[in-house]
């Protein structure tokens, strides 16, 4: 519910509109609990699957700080250009930014088991891959007829679906315990459990700010039991911190650069999957907090703010950004639209990553109590895709586009070694399940005759 002593309702759906100081900061922090569990962990989950250590005592320890801290910086820094904007880059909205779990499917082949030495060729991508998705501004809004809730929809649900696998396994230990008999305890499905239902809890019989900080509060009484249960030792506490600087600037091309063409081909196309999601995220502001539709302007910055931050976290060794859906819905609720209440929870984010000893704290996370959080947030991608979904009208046409899509997309994320045939980069692209279920239902979605309206469909 809107509270009208923040200002008119006149006033709170102006975008250049500030509401006080003392009610502003607060609003902005809200809006950074609400993402800031969901900005971190693609890090950490591409961290995973390149094999870093994470144990403090690990050599690849500094790296997966470093990937963590600019997690944070970056979100901040690309959440600036959305709100502050500079020239036609940013769409003057309250658009929260933040690391993108679009790219998750495609990065994951990239590096899996290749330690920092995966890296250049993953931030070559990331460069190249921003640089292409800011191009889509110029004609993002001209395309729109062609990104309707069939094939959006789509692609968000085929980004829910093909990470579900992830918060299981890190629920059950995490891949490096996979075969391993403390792998699928009752030990480590109970730290998982009880993140879940705390944030249950939180979520439907709490409000305002508990509400909203649910997964991250959740994840903070899963914490505490961990620690309870042994699964955390105060030598691991005091190692990460010890470990991390108080205070430390990126570095530009600290991994140096690779140009990998499965990695430039496969952010290229992603960053076209982002753009989608983006089209539909400033939709949702405009129409959730402005009562209006996004103009082709807002959607244009938004898309360039999206590329342009991509672009420039991969020079310091970061992974790309978008537009975070959760937010939008978070606008919807209070009703406020003032961009500069975002702008202050971005100020907030750019100062955790410029402070290591954040990241420190939150590596000592178990991995199993992550898992937890990771299974409701995924979960949660995909019930907004079934919600995007329910949209469409289900005519036979309609259906046969989702089913073949989905069918060859997800069929092929299951089952990789059906393209074993296939050179390296072509396997990588087609087996991420994301981009052909996207190709497929955008060119099918063109293609195919619309079916007349019958008395049935009406």
């Amino acid at each position: 519910m809107t509270d009208t002593s923040l200002g008119t309702p006149e006033e709170l759906r102006d975008t250049d509109y500030m509401p006080p100081l003392q009610k502003a900061l607060p609003l902005g922090i809200q809006h950074v609990l609400a993402m800031f569990v969901s900005n971190v962990t693609p890090a950490i989950i591409v961290a995973g699957a390149a094999g870093f250590g994470f144990g403090s005592n690990s050599p690849d320890f500094p790296e997966l700080l470093y990937l963590i801290q600019m997690a944070m910086l970056f979100a901040g820094i690309a959440t600036l250009l959305q709100t502050v904007t500079v020239g036609p880059i940013g769409a003057r909205l309250p658009i929260v930014q933040g690391t993108s779990f679009a790219f998750v499917p495609i990065m994951i082949p990239l590096v899996a088991g290749k330690g920092v030495e995966a890296l250049p060729a993953l931030f070559g991508g990331v460069l190249i891959g921003g640089l292409f998705h800011a191009t889509l501004g110029f004609f993002i809004g001209r395309i729109r007829f062609a990104l309707p809730p069939l094939v959006t929809g789509l692609v968000v649900l085929m980004i829910g679906l093909s990470l579900v696998k992830v918060g299981i396994q890190y629920a059950a230990g995490g891949v490096p315990a996979i075969g391993t008999p403390e792998y699928g305890s009752l030990l480590n499905w109970s730290a998982a459990l009880v993140v879940i239902f705390v944030t249950l809890g939180l979520k439907f019989y709490t409000t305002g700010m508990l509400s909203v900080s649910a997964v991250l509060i959740g994840l903070c009484g899963g914490y505490v039991y961990a620690l309870a249960m042994g699964m955390i030792s105060f030598d691991t506490l005091t190692g990460s911190w010890s470990r991390a600087a108080a205070f430390a600037l990126p570095q530009p091309f600290k991994y140096g650069f690779e140009f990998s063409s499965a990695a430039i081909i496969g952010f290229c196309l992603m960053a076209f999957v982002s753009a989608v999601e983006t089209v539909g995220d400033v939709s949702g502001i405009t129409k959730g907090g402005a009562k209006r539709e996004a103009t082709d302007d807002e959607v244009s910055g938004a898309t360039f703010a999206d590329g342009v931050g991509s672009a420039i976290a991969g020079v310091f060794g970061s992974l790309p950004n978008t537009s975070f859906s959760q937010n939008v819905g978070l606008i919807a609720m209070t009703g406020i639209m003032s961009r500069h209440v975002v702008t202050l929870g971005a100020l907030f984010l750019i100062l955790c990553g410029l402070v290591p000893k954040v990241g420190a704290i939150i590596r000592t996370i178990p991995i199993e109590v992550l898992g937890g959080g990771v299974i409701v947030m995924f979960g949660m991608v995909v019930s907004a895709g079934v919600s995007i979904l329910a949209e469409v009208n289900w005519n036979r046409r309609n259906m046969m586009i989702f089913a073949i899509s989905l069918s060859i997309g997800f069929g092929l994320q299951l089952e990789p070694g059906a393209l074993q045939h296939l050179p390296g980069t072509a396997k990588i692209l087609l087996t991420s399940g994301l981009l052909p279920s996207a190709v497929l239902a955008i060119f099918l979605n063109l293609l195919l005759p619309d079916e007349p309206v019958t008395a049935n469909d009406s």
